[in-house]
C-alpha cells in the first residue's frame, strides 16, 4: 500500500489499528506521547511526539501523511479544516463529523434532524439549579444530567432523580462545563453496531449486547443474546441511517438503547473505532481495524467480510485496586483458554477502572461461549464491591425449541417430552396455539418462529389434529407432530391426520402420546448447530445401551422364568 495514514492518538485503538495496518504493510504516523501503546508497536522515525491537541503538531503530522484519521474525537477540529481544505491530504472522517460529535448535544439535534430516534435533550444556558429545574419540566424526572464535551466511560453523566439532587448533580459536572439535560431512557437492554462507511455506500456488522459497569462497558456479547432477528435487523438500520447522516468515510461505534416496548433509541455515536467493536479482532473475517483502514483508503470491503463466524464474548480487563491486576487477569486467561483472544494494551501500571486491556473468546454456540468466560468473570469479579449504577440484567436464555398444543388438555401428554427437553438443558417454550379456535395466532406465532431464534417445533394435537400441518405451513422450520389419544377412539385418526399432509408441508409425525420420541427428535435436530447438546443426545443412547445389556445379562443369569416372576412383576 503506498499512502500512508496518519493517527491523532496513540492509544490502545491505535495500536489495534497499527496491527491491522502491519499485515497490510500500510504505514502509519502517530501523534502522541513517546511511548504510547501504539508506538510500542511500529518503530519508524515518523512519528510525531506532542499532544494529539497541538495544531503545529498536527500540521506537522499531517504534511507526512496522504490521510489524517482519529483514535479519539476530542481533536482541534480548526485545524482540520484548514488542512482538508488547504491541502492534499485527507480527513477521514470529515472535521464537520468529529466537530458535530464531539457536541453531544450538537450530536443529538443533528441524529433529530435527521429523524433518527433518539433520546430528547434540552441544554442548559448555565449550570445552575434554575436552568436544570426548567430542564426536568420539559423532560421530567428521573433525567441524566450530561457533559456536552470530553465525557467518556461515565465521566461526564450523572443521573439525577430527584429535585434534590439537583446541587450533587451540579457539583459534580458544573463550573466551566458546557451542560445538557436528557430524557431518561427506560431500557430493556444495551445495544452496538459498528458501522462502516465508505465511498460506496453504508454497511454494518451485526448487533451486539453491551453491559456496563459503573458505566464502563465490561462485557460484549456477539451477537446480542435473546434478540430476535426484526430487532437485529432494525439496530442495524438505524445505526446506518444515524452514520450517514454524517460526512467522511471510516468506521463509527453506535451505541443504543432497546426500550421496555422494543423500540429503538440512538444513545452516543463514536466516529472511530469503538470498544464494542474489540469483538470483531476474532470473531469477523475482518476486523474493525481492517474495516477502518480500507474505508479511508477506498479498498474494497464487502458486506460478507462483516458477518460474526462463531458466537463470542470480549471482556474489558480494567485496573483494580492493585498495580498488577491486569496482569493477573491475563495470566488467568492463558491459563483458561491458552492464549485465546488476549489482548494487553501496554499501557504500564494499572489504576482503578483503566482499560488495560480485554480478552475475546469464539465458540460454536453463545452457550458455550458463556460457561468458558464464566471462570474469568469470577475471576476478576473477586472482591469487587457490587455496583449500584448497573444492575445485571438477568438474561433469559433463548428458546429452541417451541412445543405447541393446540388444547391445555394436551399438556399431560407432553410432560414427557418436556422433561427430556429439561433432561438436555435445551431451552423451550411452551405455548396454546388451536388451530381452530385461535387460527391468526397460530398462524403468527409459527411465522415468527424462525426470526425469534426456534430451531424446531413440536406440535401436539388430537382428533382432526390439524395443528402440526396448520403451522407447517407458516414457518420454513421442520415440525414434529405428536398425535394425542382423543377421549374417544384410540388416536389413529390423529396419526393418520398428521401422517397424510400433502406434498410440500412436510411433518415429521411420532407415535401416538409418544412426546418424548418428539423431544429426541428435536435434540437430534437441534444438536447438529450446538455441540453441546449433541453430547447430550450420544450420553443418552450410551445409558439406553448399558440398560439393555444390563437387562440381558441379568435375564441370562436368572433365567427367564425367574426374570418374569422377580423384575417384570414389580
Amino acid at each position: 500500500m503506498e499512502k500512508t495514514v496518519g493517527v491523532l492518538g496513540g492509544g490502545q485503538l491505535g495500536r489495534m489499528l497499527a496491527e491491522a495496518a502491519n499485515r497490510m504493510n500500510i504505514k502509519v504516523n502517530f501523534l502522541d506521547a513517546a511511548g504510547s501503546p501504539a508506538k510500542q508497536i511500529t518503530n519508524h522515525d515518523d512519528h510525531i511526539e506532542g499532544s494529539f491537541k497541538d495544531a503545529d503538531a498536527i500540521k506537522k503530522l499531517s504534511a507526512a501523511c496522504d490521510v489524517i484519521t482519529v483514535e479519539i474525537e476530542h481533536v482541534d477540529t480548526a485545524i482540520l479544516e484548514q488542512i482538508a481544505t488547504e491541502s492534499s491530504t485527507q480527513v477521514e472522517p470529515s472535521w464537520r463529523t468529529l466537530r458535530t460529535i464531539q457536541d453531544k448535544f450538537l450530536q443529538k439535534e443533528h441524529l433529530a434532524s435527521h429523524e433518527v430516534a433518539t433520546a430528547q435533550s434540552v441544554p442548559l444556558a448555565s449550570a445552575t439549579k434554575e436552568e436544570l429545574a426548567k430542564a426536568a419540566k420539559v423532560l421530567g424526572l428521573p433525567l441524566m444530567l450530561k457533559s456536552r464535551r470530553e465525557a467518556y466511560d461515565g465521566k461526564g453523566n450523572f443521573p439525577v432523580k430527584t429535585e434534590g439532587e439537583f446541587e450533587a448533580a451540579l457539583e459534580a459536572l458544573g463550573g466551566n462545563r458546557e451542560l445538557y439535560a436528557e430524557k431518561w431512557a427506560e431500557f430493556e437492554m444495551e445495544l452496538a453496531v459498528m458501522v462502516v462507511k465508505t465511498k460506496d455506500g453504508v454497511l454494518s456488522f451485526p448487533t451486539v449486547e453491551t453491559v456496563h459497569e459503573n458505566s464502563i462497558c465490561k462485557l460484549t456479547y456477539a451477537p446480542a443474546r435473546g434478540v430476535t432477528k426484526a430487532i437485529n435487523e432494525a439496530a442495524q438500520a438505524l445505526a446506518r441511517k444515524a452514520v450517514d447522516c454524517f460526512w467522511g468515510k471510516g468506521v463509527f461505534g453506535v451505541e443504543m438503547f432497546l426500550l421496555k416496548d422494543k423500540t429503538l433509541l440512538i444513545n452516543e455515536i463514536a466516529p472511530r473505532p469503538h470498544n464494542s467493536g474489540h469483538y470483531t479482532i476474532e470473531a469477523c473475517p475482518l476486523s474493525q481495524y481492517d474495516a477502518h483502514l480500507r474505508a479511508i483508503l477506498d479498498l474494497p470491503t464487502f458486506p460478507h467480510n462483516l458477518r460474526i463466524k462463531e458466537p463470542s464474548i470480549m471482556l474489558n480487563i480494567l485496573g483494580c485496586e492493585t498495580e498488577d491486576s491486569h496482569t493477573r487477569a491475563a495470566q488467568k486467561a492463558l491459563e483458561l483458554f491458552g492464549g485465546e483472544g488476549v489482548h494487553l494494551y501496554g499501557k504500564g501500571k494499572a489504576r482503578k477502572g483503566r482499560k488495560m486491556g480485554h480478552v475475546t473468546i469464539t465458540r460454536p454456540s453463545m452457550r458455550e461461549a458463556e460457561t468458558a468466560m464464566q471462570p474469568l468473570i469470577d475471576f476478576m469479579d473477586a472482591g469487587k464491591p457490587s455496583s449500584s449504577d448497573s444492575p445485571a440484567r438477568e438474561v433469559k436464555e433463548q428458546p429452541l425449541v417451541a412445543v405447541v398444543m393446540g388444547s391445555d388438555s394436551d399438556l399431560p401428554v407432553l410432560l414427557p417430552g418436556l422433561a427430556i427437553l429439561d433432561k438436555f438443558s435445551i431451552p423451550y417454550t411452551t405455548r396454546i396455539t388451536s388451530a381452530h379456535r385461535t387460527p391468526t395466532w397460530m398462524a403468527e406465532f409459527a411465522s415468527s418462529a424462525a426470526e425469534n431464534g426456534i430451531e424446531v417445533l413440536i406440535a401436539a394435537a388430537g382428533g382432526a389434529a390439524h395443528l402440526p400441518g396448520m403451522a407447517a405451513a407458516h414457518t420454513e422450520l421442520p415440525v414434529i407432530g405428536v398425535p394425542v389419544k382423543p377421549t374417544i377412539g384410540d388416536g389413529m385418526d390423529s396419526l393418520l391426520s398428521i401422517c397424510n399432509m400433502p406434498k410440500g408441508v412436510p411433518v415429521a409425525t411420532v407415535g401416538v402420546n409418544n412426546s418424548i420420541n418428539a423431544a429426541l427428535l428435536a435434540a437430534r435436530m437441534v444438536g447438529r448447530k450446538f455441540p453441546e447438546i449433541a453430547e447430550c443426545v450420544r450420553e443418552y443412547i450410551r445409558n439406553s445401551e448399558k440398560e439393555v445389556r444390563e437387562k440381558d445379562e441379568r435375564m441370562l443369569d436368572m433365567g427367564p422364568q425367574s426374570y418374569a416372576e422377580r423384575v417384570l412383576k414389580k
